[in-house]
């Protein structure tokens, strides 16, 4: 094979690889964010019972932390995600694949600074010399006002990631090198993290409404990406036509 035949190859592979990668990356984040929320928080933090949170913390402190650690892995791999799909959306259009990107990055910030919150309740239980002066009591329910500060900050990051998840969706509507059907079903998922601007609703729907929608509408697009990528050809013609080749 000549060295213009290899190049052209590669230029053809090229959408599609950033496609699988973006696929692997996304799915990692969803699983630390996954171990992160329902293994570790999950687990331990007992709502409305400080004492019991904190026992809990205190009793598995590694495992708290692994899942901090799994928090912020989430965030990276995050923003590694909104860089691929940016720019595999940009021949679509660039201003809303822009736009997609700005909100996805706000929300990593979001996240990311909410994630600190998490690291407070071990250090205020941590029994430090300094903290001698405040009652087990008033630092146990410190530990839990931390976290439910955390908890709190989920409402903003998760409008944030609605808007990303609709914009994208009616990128990939646009698109004629994926499946219309994976843009809807990500619209309705973002459309759905937009319920937590109302958190009572948010979570009173959450397990059988949000977190379905959520599966259907992410899950559907990391697996097209993991098995299919994008049509590199189709992918090629519409980066031409908006000259972003």
């Amino acid at each position: 094979m000549c060295a213009d035949e290899m190049k052209e190859g590669i230029a053809k592979a090229s959408p599609v690889w950033k496609a699988r990668i973006a696929g692997v990356i996304y799915l990692f984040c969803g699983w630390a964010y996954s171990f992160a929320d329902g293994s570790v928080r999950g687990k331990l933090v007992v709502d409305g019972d400080a004492a019991a949170t904190a026992h809990n913390i205190l009793a598995h402190v590694p495992l708290y932390q692994l899942g901090f650690a799994a928090d912020l892995f989430s965030v990276v791999c995050y923003i590694a995600v909104t860089l691929l799909l940016y720019d595999l959306f940009r021949p679509v259009n660039r201003s809303i694949s822009l736009m997609a990107a700005f909100f996805s990055f706000g929300g990593c910030i979001v996240q990311a600074v909410s994630s600190l919150f998490d690291l407070a309740p071990v250090v205020v239980l941590g029994g430090a010399p300094y903290l001698s002066a405040f009652k087990p009591e008033q630092l146990q329910s410190l530990a839990l006002l931390f976290l439910n500060l955390r908890a709190q900050s989920t409402n903003i990051y998760m409008v944030f990631f609605g808007c990303y998840c609709i914009l994208i969706g009616s990128l990939i509507l646009r698109s004629t090198f994926m499946p219309r059907i994976i843009g809807a079903f990500m619209a309705i998922a973002g459309a759905g993290y937009l319920t937590f601007l109302s958190p009572p609703l948010a979570h009173g729907l959450f397990p059988h409404v949000l977190m379905p929608a959520g599966a259907l509408g992410e899950g559907s697009l990391i697996l097209w990406l993991l098995i299919f990528g994008v049509n590199a050809q189709r992918w090629k013609q519409q980066a031409s036509a908006a000259g972003t080749l």
